[in-house]
């Protein structure tokens, strides 16, 4: 391209540099891809042998623990109001919905109401850069896949997972900030929705150029303000994410194209970041492909809340018993002040919260919870634990402090909490690294215990064992269908209730 001689006296231009740069690196990659065509060939053309054991066994653990947080989250009133809303459209095709014998809906509304119930609790996994990679991904897939008219193996399943799990690993690699606490969106409404496309075409077999429509599609529906987090609104964002990368995936396969150059510019996925570097997907032909996954593992949760959470509810136990082995009990009556020393985040300061979305955000309520109950549960986000008057008093004690060596980011961040009683001494304690942590991964036993707890609440014990098998078996199951008999599979309580509402 020749610059005109009027604009020469212009100063540079940041976008315009940053997307010369991009036609820069497009005339070097392979065929002369740009960056858009080299995602849209690398998701077409990455196969089943490129999965590695580690990749396997980790896309697994997630598989897993999505299905067991989804269950959970059917019984949520954010996923009811969602299924009934979903229920007013049927379709030709249908899917089903995960913890439900016998309701059916069009494939994107399944996707749509399984995202919502997976994130309806937080509970669902996180990776880093920031993002929950699976939700977004898993409900698209087992929607599409009930509609296709030859059944994917469990095998098809696991590669079309990783594929929209590497996009969005690649995708959040694309910016600095990504790497951090999000300040402006929530990053599954950016990056999921693009993994829910890439798989979602990966499993309808979908050409290169159709891939990269999909994608450029997606991006159309991507973007979510944090101003929505610790609201009923915050599961719809996995949920339109699910939904809104299956509907780009079979939009672009009848056709319907976008811009072929989306990820290449400031002007299309490069909205979403102030510091966007797009580079091109590897090369996806040779052999030994290098997934992102490989390198770094997702962190599982213990408790249903927000990933930051999980630092301060250690701390505050560890506090806690310390303050217990040396006065030999523990007292509210004791506690003159808590300190809570926590990375700067504006979404997950919540100090009085009034509600369970609130509390889930909230340092303050949940270092609270750990000190008077000893323990954060399920339970613990429920009204009558966020109304209890020795909660609220508690609460009136804390400040928060953000130090300046606490670096808001997943992967560097800590929590310290230092109680100070009427008795003079202070007791503190801090985590670096909590249990669940990709540096400190749940076990595979933690990680089965706490599906057959979440996924209990709503299936019978066949469908419980049954999914926990075809999952520890997917890259050997013939037909993938198997998985959701199993996951309509409800215990008598569930179909008592349902009798009682009928």
């Amino acid at each position: 391209m020749t610059v005109k001689s009027a604009n020469a006296a212009l100063p540079p231009h940041p976008q315009r540099e940053r997307e010369n740069l991009c036609i820069h690196q497009r005339r070097h990659l392979p065929a002369d891809l740009g960056i858009t065509e080299s995602f849209g060939a690398a998701i077409h053309a990455l196969n089943t042998s490129q999965l590695t054991d580690g990749v396997i066994n980790r896309s697994k653990r997630m598989m897993l623990d999505t299905l067991g947080v989804g269950l959970l989250g059917t019984r949520t009133a954010v996923f009811n109001k969602a299924l009934k809303y979903s229920q007013l459209f049927t379709s030709r095709e249908r899917s089903s919905v995960w913890g439900k014998s016998d309701i059916i809906l069009p494939p994107h509304y399944a996707a749509f109401v399984n995202g919502i119930a997976v994130h309806s609790m937080d509970f669902d996994d996180t990776w880093h850069p920031a993002t929950h990679p699976s939700g977004a991904v898993l409900p698209a897939l087992l929607a599409l896949a009930e509609t296709l008219p030859s059944q994917p193996s469990g095998l098809d399943l696991l590669l079309a997972f990783n594929v929209g799990i590497e996009v969005q690993g690649r995708l959040m690699r694309f910016s600095k900030e990504a790497y951090n606490i999000p300040e402006r969106f929530h990053p599954p409404t950016v990056v999921g929705v693009m993994g829910s496309a890439a798989a979602s075409a990966k499993l309808l077999g979908l050409s290169p150029e159709q891939c990269s429509h999909a994608l450029a599609i997606a991006a159309s529906s991507a973007g979510a303000p944090l101003a929505n987090a610790a609201t009923q609104t915050k599961p719809l964002h996995i949920g339109n994410a699910a939904r809104r990368g299956l509907e780009a995936a079979r939009l672009a396969q009848i056709g319907l194209k976008g811009n072929p150059a989306i990820l290449d510019l400031d002007s299309g996925l490069g909205v979403y970041y102030k510091d966007y570097s797009p580079s091109a997907m590897a090369d996806s032909a040779v052999r030994a492909y290098k997934w992102i996954l490989e390198d770094q593992d997702v962190a599982f949760k213990r408790i249903p809340a927000h990933l930051g959470m999980h630092w301060v509810v250690d701390a505050a136990l560890a506090a806690r018993e310390k303050l217990q082995n040396a006065v030999g009990k523990f007292d509210l009556s004791q506690i003159r002040h808590v300190t809570l020393r926590v990375p700067p985040s504006k979404y997950v300061n919540c100090p009085l919260p009034a509600t369970e979305h609130q509390a889930r955000h909230s340092f303050q309520f949940n270092a609270c919870t750990a000190l008077l109950d000893n323990e954060v549960t399920v339970a613990s986000f429920g009204d009558a634990h966020i109304g209890r008057s020795a909660l609220k008093e508690l609460l009136g004690k804390v400040s928060l402090e953000t130090p300046e060596d606490n670096l808001p980011s997943f992967d560097k961040m800590y929590c310290e909490v230092e109680i100070a009683t009427h008795q003079g001494p202070s007791y503190k304690a801090r985590c670096d690294t909590f249990y669940g942590h990709w540096r400190k991964p749940l076990t595979l036993k933690h990680l089965v215990e706490k599906f057959s707890v979440n996924a209990s609440s709503v299936l019978c014990t066949e469908g419980v064992e049954g999914v926990i098998d075809v999952i520890g078996n997917i890259e050997s199951v013939a037909e993938c269908s198997i998985l959701g008999s199993y996951l309509r599979m409800t215990s008598n309580q569930e179909r008592l209730d349902r009798m009682r509402i009928l």
